[in-house]
């Protein structure tokens, strides 16, 4: 029973941290039709830039902003740069980003080197609380737990019931009617993005301060959000919570109790849901 319930709660916390990297890819390739396969260096690189602040200034909340407000710029100018002169062209955008994302890889692995980074966050979060059949458990743990439930029903509340949100819906549906109605398109995108990428770059940080901050984790927290994105449904923050529920479960139980064939679980989900439901679970269909 105690593995039991702690896998089960280290499943719900690593879904939360999936869920916040793949809501800022969702709203960028689910909604916008934006491949950035760059997503997962803005998440790291987020995360470096936190650790910098927040190591320099000795807050850790002031690293959470910098972690989000520099990848949320970073966010604003490929969408000026590179996305607003390739709409459609999908070939293009994915050769870019791989390429933008090598770049990126080696230039983090110049200036911050191999090494690991953890964060030291504040105090009341380092603590333990007592959870039934467990004797401690991270209070940080759950409190990404409930940042994660607070921004999926904000992202739900500011894509389906502001006007900002049903401009943003209506530019993916027909950008040529929504630019007649006199909205400037290419504004709205341009904010979307750079949520997009504010929130990979606020997961780096929170998600660094759970685990650490290493070569590597850019490319395993892009694979991750594709395959929530996919098993969710494009472009649909509810299915890309549904999609990070069952992939972080999935992972964490198959790493529990079958460690070998752990990852094999992951894409076993996404062939099943692609079979069965090609849209995703709560996408729409083509």
């Amino acid at each position: 029973m105690r593995l039991f319930l702690l896998t089960t709660l280290n499943g719900l916390t690593l879904a939360a941290l999936y869920f916040l990297v793949a809501s800022g890819f969702t709203l960028v390739f689910g909604l916008m039709r934006n491949v950035n396969l760059a997503h997962g260096s803005l998440y790291l690189l987020g995360a470096y830039i936190g650790y910098d602040v927040a190591d320099a200034s000795g807050s850790w909340y002031l690293g959470v902003v910098a972690g989000f407000l520099s990848m949320a710029l970073a966010g604003l100018l490929m969408q000026l740069v590179i996305f607003r002169h390739m709409a459609g062209q999908d070939l293009r955008q994915t050769l870019v980003t791989i390429g933008l994302s090598i770049v990126l890889a080696d230039l983090m692995l110049a200036i911050w080197g191999g090494k690991t980074y953890q964060f030291n966050p504040p105090d009341w979060l380092y603590s333990a609380v007592r959870v039934p059949f467990i004797r401690a458990y991270p209070i940080y743990r759950l409190a990404l737990l409930v940042a994660a439930i607070v921004i999926g029903i904000g992202l739900w509340l500011f894509l389906n019931r502001t006007r900002i949100g049903m401009m943003i819906r209506a530019g993916v549906d027909d950008r040529a009617m929504l630019s007649a109605s006199g909205v400037n398109v290419h504004r709205v995108f341009a904010v979307t993005f750079a949520l997009g990428a504010g929130l990979a770059g606020f997961a780096g940080v929170v998600g660094g301060t759970a685990l650490s901050i290493a070569p590597g984790e850019d490319v395993r927290y892009l694979l991750a959000s594709l395959v929530v994105v996919i098993v969710g449904g494009m472009g649909s923050v509810a299915g890309a919570a549904i999609g990070a529920l069952l992939i972080g479960l999935a992972e964490t139980f198959g790493l529990a109790y079958s460690p070998t064939y752990g990852v094999v679980y992951t894409f076993l989900i996404m062939v099943v849901v692609l079979a069965f439901r090609p849209q995703g679970i709560l996408g729409r269909p083509a």
